[in-house]
């Protein structure tokens, strides 16, 4: 036996050997991956100090490149999902109904799908809706979601005399695209709010913007922009969020008919209309993810790891489009089964979408019939209140990104009552067309393009189109070459 011991021990040794070799590289490999991560982490805590009211999201990249590199991503308009994306959708081409909703209204003449961050202000430029040289009708406050330029001119101005004037007073000043700024402070990179029409709103509510915890900063810094708005006419066009009753559009609904609020008048029916912005923050608050302490950023920036180092994805996007980083990190089920569940909500918002805006756009048409035909202002006032009120509840889900899906129950239960107000709104024109002895259900001009529905309300798309030709090729050109000399090369997007 112990022969056989001593003729097995160079192998023993061999093994041990090896074994030894094998946990002596394997420390090695571990021991440089610590040293690697902590010069990473060195060089992140000796970055360059970024000035105040730096707007250059370039220059903000030079400490943070991870954070830079992904944002530039959302210059990428390649990817689209079933529903949205950041590819190019002209709206009203797809939907001419809007065209009609929205007739006396500037999104009749071009509403498009929202393209990344790195286009807000190359976008807003070329919209028809800022106007031209000879007609530039919306206010300089329409700048304020648009860029970190912002929230520097505010505080040169103050923002009661930033919101005051024309959209096109403000251009030379707003150059950089939504960035670093927007939502971090220069010195701390902590999250931190740069509008003050949130802080306002909250305040109202008896709520200190310094109170929410960093996880509610991850979704408030988006909701300084992503939200209904309007305009003060005292002071001038001053921005304001109505949340002063909830969040829901029953709730923003009383507000505005509180205040006896109007953004517009019907060009066909005359019905006294709101326009829903964007209202993707209230919207996501009625939902289940906000009840289960999710943040706009868990889905939309989820985190990424890369060289030992954890940083926020910065290419915002649809969830859809990472779903591995964004869904899956607390759905664990398949990705074709998470993007089968989002569509089949979506479908079923689409559906009743689709139902409320064809009834919409014949709802406005047959009131104007009522008013050719000399209906009394009495007797139209509860239609267009309908009218009102559909539109609104409509326009909450419609205009909020991502098809209903941040609250899917609560969109559908909205759409239903827009549905039901819209077709209470043709009841009684129909007894009031009847009365005067027009045939009903009348006979609808053709709006079934979006040229033919903008030529149905009016519009000389022609001109419009010219006089932003003219903006394009003279004073935005004039613009960039003013921001140049103020802050040398600019980066262009």
């Amino acid at each position: 036996m112990t022969d056989q011991n001593d003729k097995r021990k160079p192998w023993i040794n061999w093994l041990i050997f090896g074994a030894t070799a094998i946990v002596v590289f394997v420390l090695g490999l571990f021991a440089s991956s610590i040293v690697e991560r902590r010069g990473e982490t060195y060089t992140l805590q000796t970055v360059k100090p970024i000035p105040a009211n730096e707007t250059r999201n370039e220059v903000w990249g030079e400490n943070y490149p991870r954070e830079y590199e992904t944002y530039l991503q959302t210059l990428d308009t390649t990817y689209a999902s079933k529903f949205g994306g950041s590819k190019m959708i002209d709206y009203l081409e797809k939907h001419p109904e809007l065209v009609v909703m929205w007739a006396g209204y500037g999104f009749s003449k071009e509403y498009n799908q929202g393209r990344g961050h790195a286009y807000a202000v190359k976008d807003i430029r070329n919209i028809l809706r800022t106007g031209g040289v000879k007609e530039s009708p919306m206010p300089a406050t329409c700048w304020t979601c648009k860029s970190p330029d912002v929230p520097r001119v505010m505080q040169k101005l103050g923002p009661e005399e930033f919101y005051k004037g024309d959209w096109i007073d403000k251009g030379e000043e707003i150059i950089n695209p939504i960035g670093c700024m927007d939502c971090h402070d220069n010195e701390t990179m902590e999250l931190r709010i740069s509008r003050p029409a949130l802080i306002e709103a909250f305040e109202r509510r008896g709520k200190d913007i310094n109170d929410f915890t960093h996880n509610e900063m991850r979704s408030l810094v988006c909701a300084q922009c992503h939200v209904e708005y309007y305009f003060k006419k005292d002071p001038e066009n001053y921005l304001t969020f109505p949340w002063d009753n909830g969040f829901s559009a029953d709730d923003m609904e009383a507000y505005y008919d509180n205040i006896e609020f109007v953004d517009w008048t019907h060009k066909l029916s005359r019905a006294p209309m709101l326009k829903a912005q964007h209202p993707d923050y209230e919207l996501f608050m009625t939902g289940i993810h906000a009840k289960r302490g999710v943040s706009c950023a868990d889905c939309h920036m989820p985190y990424k790891s890369e060289g030992g180092v954890k940083f926020t994805d910065h290419h915002i996007s649809s969830p859809l489009q990472n779903i591995s980083n964004s869904c899956q990190v607390c759905h664990r089920e398949e990705t074709e089964d998470l993007v089968r569940d989002v569509y089949e909500r979506q479908d079923r918002i689409s559906e009743l979408r689709t139902i409320a805006e064809q009834t919409l756009a014949k709802v406005h048409l047959e009131a104007k019939a009522a008013w050719d035909n000399g209906a009394a202002e009495q007797e139209m006032k509860e239609v267009l209140t309908f009218i009102r009120h559909a539109q609104w509840r409509w326009d909450w889900v419609a205009a909020a990104n991502g098809m209903g899906f941040h609250a899917p129950v609560e969109a559908l239960r909205v759409l239903g009552t827009s549905i039901s107000k819209a077709e209470n709104a043709r009841r009684l024109l129909a007894e009031i067309l009847i009365k005067r002895g027009v045939s009903y259900p009348i006979e609808l001009p053709d709006y079934s393009t979006k040229a033919k529905a903008q030529a149905v309300i009016g519009l000389k798309m022609a001109a419009l189109e010219k006089d932003k030709e003219e903006l394009l090729r003279t004073t935005v050109v004039e613009w960039d070459s003013l921001a140049k000399e103020r802050q040398g090369t600019l980066k262009k997007y």
